[in-house]
């Protein structure tokens, strides 16, 4: 086979003579006449046309040549993979080995950081969550904030990978970071310290005798055990007569976790399923019949943080009407990205396919709604027009202190209005549920 490369400088050339080769490896022959989707099986066909091979080859050359500083091919190279990767859509990218290392590290459950799920919109760096009990969250940083600068280094032209990079390090050091909020026209500087985040996933406490409340932060691999653990515990005293399960400003996590988790409240059906051009992306996971809690009245509350396996969670119980979805709508993150080793120690993290729900909904980029919309909020007492009580009367009989659990409770539900109101609902259900029975 001839090939006759013209248009292009002797450089150029030579660095063509070294990448055709390459091409030749791993493309079917002949090259260029290849039939789209004429592959066997599941290998895909691919189709090099020669013109952009040229073109890439005389870029490489022009900014070997001229750009203002010398670059060697290696980083060359290097960055042309980052920029194929990040153009495809906002969760791909070419991840070096210390990238690699570190995205291993927070699957893993531990790292030095700030605490926060981020990526990308509309090419600003947003936060997608902070996670509990972390500095992010402690500062007070909220989902969708845009993350303008760190360390006085603008974010615009940063790709998510070196943001990432950045905020990480060794704890007890600084970060500062420029965050600009809806409705603001001026960033607000945070100064936060990083420390090890080591994420509890699961969270449980009883609201009021039989009402219990499920945290679940994030989906690790150990989630579903412990939040089995959390239901036993909390129907150890007396059968729950209802259950908040909170995924608000969850940025999910383990694919599995998230199937395991609605497991716990679901006894058949479909939970979620896959799809993509791959078979071996093709998959589908269904309820098994053994269940703790397959009857309790259920209240998911959800937010714009609610992202990625949260949102499978939320889907699968919608669709089987297994319970009242809450809140806000989520964050529409509905795709599965795989981790891919490459043999030098670095590593591809790639989109390969989309998540649905059991009644075939799409979650990408459109979310989940709930069903009962409402917002973040306060409750505030009124003063007016307050009516006399017994209290008001002079010399009537004092009560008892209120137990300081109870206070602080009380003082919770107050200052969080999405699960007062969710509490509220779970015993209106049981109303309803004792009148027809």
């Amino acid at each position: 086979m001839t090939l006759s490369v013209t248009g292009v400088s002797a450089p150029a050339k030579r660095f063509l003579a070294t990448l055709l080769p390459i091409a030749l490896l791993s493309a079917p022959l002949p090259l260029l006449a290849q039939p789209a989707g004429s592959g066997a099986g599941d290998e895909p066909s691919y189709e090099l046309p020669l013109e952009d091979i040229q073109t890439f080859a005389e870029v490489f050359e022009r900014i070997k040549r001229a750009y203002v500083e010398e670059v060697d091919d290696s980083t060359l190279l290097r960055n042309a993979m980052r920029g194929m990767l990040s153009e495809l859509d906002p969760h791909s990218a070419y991840l070096d080995e210390e990238e690699y290392q570190s995205l291993r590290e927070s699957t893993q459950g531990e790292f030095g950081g700030i605490g926060i799920e981020v990526g990308t919109e509309n090419g600003q760096l947003m936060v997608i969550t902070p996670i509990d009990d972390t500095p992010a969250s402690r500062a007070g940083l909220l989902s969708r904030d845009i993350i303008v600068a760190i360390d006085g280094t603008p974010t615009d032209s940063m790709s998510l990978q070196e943001a990432v990079t950045l905020m990480r390090g060794e704890p007890g050091t600084d970060l500062r970071i420029s965050v600009l909020r809806s409705g603001e026209d001026s960033p607000r500087e945070f100064t936060l310290t990083r420390e090890v985040i080591r994420s509890e996933s699961v969270k449980h406490e009883l609201l009021e005798p039989g009402y219990g409340y499920l945290r679940v932060s994030q989906f690790q691999s150990r989630t579903p055990e412990q939040a089995r653990d959390a239901l036993e515990l909390m129907a150890h005293e007396q059968p729950l007569e209802g259950l908040i399960l909170d995924l608000r400003n969850n940025p999910g996590g383990v694919l599995q976790a998230a199937v395991g988790i609605a497991d716990l409240f679901l006894d058949e059906g479909l939970i979620v399923y896959t799809e993509g051009r791959l078979s071996d992306t093709e998959m589908s996971f269904s309820a098994s019949p053994t269940t703790p809690a397959a009857d309790v009245p259920l209240v998911v509350l959800i937010n714009g943080g609610s992202a990625s396996a949260a949102e499978i969670v939320a889907g699968a119980l919608q669709d089987q009407r297994r319970g009242v979805i809450m809140g806000t709508d989520s964050f529409g993150k509905g795709s599965v990205q795989q981790i891919m080793p490459l043999g030098n120690g670095e590593g591809l993290k790639l989109t390969t396919a989309l998540y649905y729900t059991p009644n075939g909904r799409s979650i990408q980029a459109q979310g989940i709604e709930p069903d009962v919309d409402v917002v973040r909020g306060r409750l505030e007492v009124a003063e007016s027009r307050r009516e006399i009580r017994e209290a008001d009367l002079e010399g009537h009989l004092s009560a008892q202190q209120a137990p300081r659990d109870r206070q602080e409770m009380a003082e919770r539900l107050l200052n969080d209005y999405q699960l007062s109101e969710a509490l509220n609902l779970l015993k209106a259900l049981n109303v309803v549920d004792r009148q027809r029975r």
